[in-house]
């Protein structure tokens, strides 16, 4: 994979230009979560991917949802399709891009004989701030407003610092501050406003309802503080110039 905190390409729909044509069906690979909304947005992001694309898209999942990648993948195979592209619906280079995703993809490949090119994960660059950004105007949060850009959080620091890097320049137009704070790991949300006064706005890097943002809400609605909603699909560009950026590099014309 590219560096997944820059763009693969634009976000505009320019550069899906002729993905219908080239009928290659994209999956849109999330982790998955138990929470009773949390597939709602994953659907609708792939029912706007395949709209906008022209092409099969489906959404899979790599833990604690249905359906998962091999699932899926034999669903096109027997649909009669050779080739896919899997775009993995992550934010950071963690566990999950770097040990989960390969492995899902190799067994998928396997069992199904159908070709997989692995995209560039969503990341957290340029292009994904300006969807964030359009979030949050969407929202009428205003500039002057503090925001907390929460995200699920990694062991690895490097992860949680894409994150931080990601709020540093989000900041830059606002008078408001923009500070990051995670689910799993430090520095988490109380800590992170303890020492603002005004209002706070709580900007989810989410593309669905998750277990970690609910308390989060609650704590939102106990001190009055606004909520943006998680981008669901919000992030079809950024899925298509994925998606996008890896048909046109990776899949040569079958012989």
């Amino acid at each position: 994979m590219s560096n997944p905190n820059e763009p693969s390409a634009s976000a505009g729909g320019s550069s899906v230009s002729g993905a219908g044509q080239a009928g290659v069906p994209v999956i849109g690979l999330a982790h998955g979560s138990r929470h009773p909304r949390g597939a709602d947005a994953i659907e609708a992001l792939m029912i706007a991917v395949g709209a906008a694309a022209g092409v099969p898209a489906r959404a899979a999942y790599l833990d604690l949802a249905e359906p998962d990648l091999a699932a899926v993948v034999a669903d096109l195979a027997a649909e009669g399709h050779r080739r896919a592209v899997v775009v993995p619906l992550l934010f950071t280079v963690a566990f999950h891009a770097t040990v989960d995703v390969p492995e899902a993809v190799t067994e998928a490949a396997e069992a199904s004989c159908v070709e997989l090119v692995v995209a560039d994960i969503i990341g957290t660059g340029d292009d994904v701030a300006a969807v964030l950004r359009g979030a949050l105007d969407g929202a009428g949060v205003h500039g002057d407003t503090d925001a907390v850009l929460f995200a699920v959080g990694s062991s690895r620091p490097e992860a949680n610092d894409a994150v931080a890097d990601l709020a540093a320049r989000l900041a830059d137009g606002r008078r408001g501050e923009v500070r990051a704070a995670f689910g799993t790991c430090a520095p988490r949300v109380k800590e992170v406003v303890a020492d603002l006064d005004g209002p706070v706005a709580v900007w989810p890097l989410f593309l669905a309802d998750g277990l970690l943002l609910d308390p989060v809400r609650r704590l939102a609605d106990e001190r009055g503080w606004s909520v943006v909603e998680p981008l669901g699909a919000q992030a079809a560009p950024l899925v298509l110039s994925r998606y996008a950026a890896a048909r046109d590099a990776d899949l040569a014309p079958l012989g």
